[in-house]
């Protein structure tokens, strides 16, 4: 009994295409990317671009690309000190107001929430929290009596 031959299923044309697009707006979701853009990547129409990305990965380009600069912004919320402005600009947001909102509606608070929650369980290189010592032990154990 011979077990036919094995088809090696081909990928669809059409979301080699989308991919393509996801990929370019991978690399430069900092940048101000239009579904115009992204259709010509993948060779689409913008409203065919539009449809099979959200059949293929379940939201639109432009919900993928807010995707990715949330997580980046936590990610430098996590690991730097720069301000959230800084980080607004940085991750492509141009209006610190859009970035709040969507960033609250992404993760669930505001983006200073979000660091100073954060901050209780990350270590930050290059950032010592202040220690806490009683003075009763500072006094016994660190040398200099009041």
């Amino acid at each position: 009994m011979s077990m036919g031959k094995l088809v090696q299923a081909r990928p669809i044309p059409s979301l080699i295409r989308v991919c393509h697009a996801r990929d370019m707006i991978r690399e430069y979701y900092a940048e101000p990317i239009r579904l115009s853009d992204c259709a010509a990547e993948a060779g689409l129409s913008p409203w065919h671009l539009l449809r099979s990305f959200r059949a293929a990965f379940g939201e639109t380009p432009q919900e993928f690309v807010t995707r990715l600069r949330v997580e980046r912004a936590k990610h430098l919320l996590t690991v730097t000190n720069r301000s959230v402005t800084e980080i607004c600009l940085d991750v492509g947001f141009s209006s610190l107001g859009t970035f709040s909102l969507l960033f609250k509606r992404h993760v669930g608070c505001s983006p200073r929430e979000f660091r100073r929650r954060i901050r209780c369980w990350v270590r930050v290189p290059g950032f010592l929290p202040w220690a806490y010592i009683p003075t009763c032990f500072a006094r016994r154990f660190g040398g200099s009596g009041g």
